[in-house]
Protein backbone atom coordinates (compact mmCIF):
# COMPACT_ATOMS: atom_id res chain seq x y z
CA UNK A 1 0.00 0.00 0.00
CA UNK A 2 2.83 2.41 0.82
CA UNK A 3 4.41 1.84 -2.62
CA UNK A 4 1.05 2.66 -4.28
CA UNK A 5 0.84 5.95 -2.35
CA UNK A 6 4.29 6.96 -3.55
CA UNK A 7 3.27 6.28 -7.15
CA UNK A 8 0.10 8.34 -6.70
CA UNK A 9 2.07 11.24 -5.21
CA UNK A 10 4.54 11.11 -8.10
CA UNK A 11 1.68 11.07 -10.64
CA UNK A 12 -0.07 14.03 -9.02
CA UNK A 13 3.23 15.88 -8.75
CA UNK A 14 3.65 15.39 -12.50
CA UNK A 15 0.12 16.69 -13.15
CA UNK A 16 0.76 19.72 -10.95
CA UNK A 17 4.02 20.34 -12.80
CA UNK A 18 2.13 20.25 -16.13
CA UNK A 19 -0.44 22.69 -14.75
CA UNK A 20 2.33 24.86 -13.30
CA UNK A 21 2.80 26.34 -16.75
CA UNK A 22 0.50 29.37 -17.16
CA UNK A 23 -0.31 28.59 -20.79
CA UNK A 24 -1.22 24.96 -20.11
CA UNK A 25 -3.25 25.90 -17.05
CA UNK A 26 -5.18 28.47 -19.08
CA UNK A 27 -5.73 25.95 -21.90
CA UNK A 28 -7.18 23.45 -19.43
CA UNK A 29 -9.40 26.12 -17.85
CA UNK A 30 -10.74 27.13 -21.29
CA UNK A 31 -11.28 23.51 -22.30
CA UNK A 32 -13.25 22.92 -19.12
CA UNK A 33 -16.15 24.78 -20.72
CA UNK A 34 -15.31 25.15 -24.44
CA UNK A 35 -13.84 22.88 -27.08
CA UNK A 36 -11.15 24.61 -29.14
CA UNK A 37 -8.71 24.07 -31.94
CA UNK A 38 -5.03 24.96 -31.87
CA UNK A 39 -5.62 27.95 -34.17
CA UNK A 40 -7.79 29.55 -31.48
CA UNK A 41 -5.11 29.08 -28.84
CA UNK A 42 -2.54 30.58 -31.22
CA UNK A 43 -4.69 33.73 -31.37
CA UNK A 44 -5.45 33.77 -27.63
CA UNK A 45 -1.82 33.44 -26.57
CA UNK A 46 -0.29 35.28 -29.54
CA UNK A 47 2.26 32.55 -29.98
CA UNK A 48 3.25 30.07 -32.68
CA UNK A 49 1.26 27.02 -33.70
CA UNK A 50 4.17 24.66 -32.92
CA UNK A 51 4.45 26.10 -29.38
CA UNK A 52 0.72 25.64 -28.73
CA UNK A 53 0.76 22.17 -30.26
CA UNK A 54 3.58 21.23 -27.89
CA UNK A 55 1.55 22.38 -24.86
CA UNK A 56 -1.54 20.51 -26.05
CA UNK A 57 0.50 17.38 -26.80
CA UNK A 58 1.83 17.29 -23.24
CA UNK A 59 -1.71 17.54 -21.86
CA UNK A 60 -2.94 14.93 -24.33
CA UNK A 61 -0.09 12.52 -23.54
CA UNK A 62 -1.14 12.58 -19.88
CA UNK A 63 -4.79 11.99 -20.82
CA UNK A 64 -5.99 15.37 -19.55
CA UNK A 65 -7.04 16.53 -23.01
CA UNK A 66 -8.58 14.53 -25.84
CA UNK A 67 -9.02 15.28 -29.51
CA UNK A 68 -11.70 14.72 -32.09
CA UNK A 69 -11.66 15.37 -35.80
CA UNK A 70 -14.10 17.71 -37.56
CA UNK A 71 -13.30 17.54 -41.23
CA UNK A 72 -9.65 18.46 -41.58
CA UNK A 73 -9.53 20.15 -38.15
CA UNK A 74 -8.69 18.65 -34.78
CA UNK A 75 -10.76 19.93 -31.88
CA UNK A 76 -9.53 19.58 -28.31
CA UNK A 77 -11.61 19.14 -25.17
CA UNK A 78 -11.06 18.25 -21.55
CA UNK A 79 -11.06 14.48 -21.12
CA UNK A 80 -13.87 13.82 -18.66
CA UNK A 81 -12.90 10.13 -18.67
CA UNK A 82 -9.42 10.93 -17.33
CA UNK A 83 -8.41 9.49 -14.00
CA UNK A 84 -7.41 13.07 -13.09
CA UNK A 85 -10.70 14.71 -14.04
CA UNK A 86 -12.10 15.07 -10.50
CA UNK A 87 -8.77 16.38 -9.28
CA UNK A 88 -8.69 18.87 -12.16
CA UNK A 89 -12.21 20.04 -11.31
CA UNK A 90 -11.07 20.86 -7.79
CA UNK A 91 -8.18 22.91 -9.18
CA UNK A 92 -10.17 24.60 -11.97
CA UNK A 93 -13.05 25.77 -9.80
CA UNK A 94 -10.59 28.02 -7.94
CA UNK A 95 -9.43 29.74 -11.13
CA UNK A 96 -11.00 32.85 -12.71
CA UNK A 97 -13.20 32.29 -15.74
CA UNK A 98 -11.35 32.52 -19.07
CA UNK A 99 -14.42 32.83 -21.28
CA UNK A 100 -13.58 36.46 -21.99
CA UNK A 101 -10.66 35.24 -24.12
CA UNK A 102 -13.06 33.38 -26.40
CA UNK A 103 -15.44 36.37 -26.42
CA UNK A 104 -12.57 38.49 -27.73
CA UNK A 105 -11.86 35.95 -30.47
CA UNK A 106 -15.51 35.99 -31.45
CA UNK A 107 -15.51 39.80 -31.65
CA UNK A 108 -12.49 39.55 -33.96
CA UNK A 109 -14.24 36.92 -36.08
CA UNK A 110 -11.68 34.29 -35.12
CA UNK A 111 -13.76 31.96 -32.94
CA UNK A 112 -13.54 28.47 -34.50
CA UNK A 113 -13.11 30.19 -37.84
CA UNK A 114 -10.97 27.33 -39.08
CA UNK A 115 -13.60 24.76 -38.26
CA UNK A 116 -16.66 26.15 -39.98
Amino acid sequence: MQQESVIEIEEFAHILKLLGDKTRLTIVKILDSHDCCVCEFVEIFKTSQPAISQHVRKLKDKGIVKESRRGQWIIYSLNKESEYYLFLQDVLKSLPDQGYRLDELEKQGLRISCCE
